[in-house]
Formats: C-alpha cells, sequence, structure tokens
C-alpha cells in the first residue's frame, strides 16, 4: 500500500505539500518521477534512502521532462541543499542527506537551507 505524508516547514509554519509520496523501496526511487508529465499540484515525492550520504541521495532527471524544485534533507529533518534541478540532469548534494524531496518549482521560494521540515503521516 502506498504511503503518504504532509510536509511541513517547521521554521515558517507552513504546510509545503499536502501529499507527498514517502518512496523508500529500491523501485520506487528508481522510478522517482521518469515518463510523468507533471506533477499534481500540492503533491511531491519523497525519496528515503537507509542512511546518509552524498553518492545514495544523487539523483538523476533521466526521462523527466520538466524541471522541479529538488530538497535534500538529513536525517533530523533539516534542510542541507536544494535546487531547481531540469530535465536530463545529474545532481548531488553538497552534504550528506536522507531524504530527497521533489515538488514543484514553486517550492524554491518558500524553503531555505537550513529550515526545519516534519513528515507527518496521512491518517
Amino acid at each position: 500500500m502506498k504511503r503518504w505524508v504532509r510536509v511541513h516547514n517547521r521554521s515558517r509554519g507552513n504546510s509545503l505539500l499536502v501529499r507527498s509520496r514517502w518512496c523508500d523501496s529500491f523501485l520506487c526511487r528508481l522510478r522517482g518521477l521518469t515518463f510523468r508529465r507533471e506533477i499534481p499540484g500540492g503533491e511531491g515525492l519523497l525519496l528515503v534512502e537507509r542512511s546518509e550520504g552524498r553518492i545514495n541521495t544523487s539523483i538523476h532527471m533521466l526521462f523527466v521532462f520538466f524541471s522541479i524544485s529538488v530538497f535534500w534533507v538529513s536525517s533530523d529533518g533539516v534542510v542541507v541543499d536544494r535546487i531547481l534541478a531540469k530535465p536530463w540532469g545529474f545532481y548531488a548534494p553538497k552534504h550528506a542527506a536522507q531524504y530527497i524531496l521533489e515538488g514543484s518549482p514553486r517550492l524554491l521560494d518558500e524553503v531555505q537551507i537550513g529550515d526545519q521540515l516534519e513528515f507527518i503521516d496521512e491518517d
């Protein structure tokens, strides 16, 4: 069964994403947003690794046909890097992370490095 979470920015006191797919399996992380044409409004993808790192949290944009905002988040919920990822690129965080949050490019205006994010399970 798919797991969904709400993403809340504790530093700024606002909800960023109403629904974000929790992706902790290898296949879910591998598929990511490939072959999709858009991210529905208010939704995102949260890629979850077993441990913090830079290599294991690198992403590719192969066969992703639109730009997205990407936030790398440490195991304690702190945003350690962010970028506007464009189609066909490869991206790695500057610092170790455990979570990769992918969403609409507009989120870049709402999240800064150092912000504390919280992932809240949907009921």
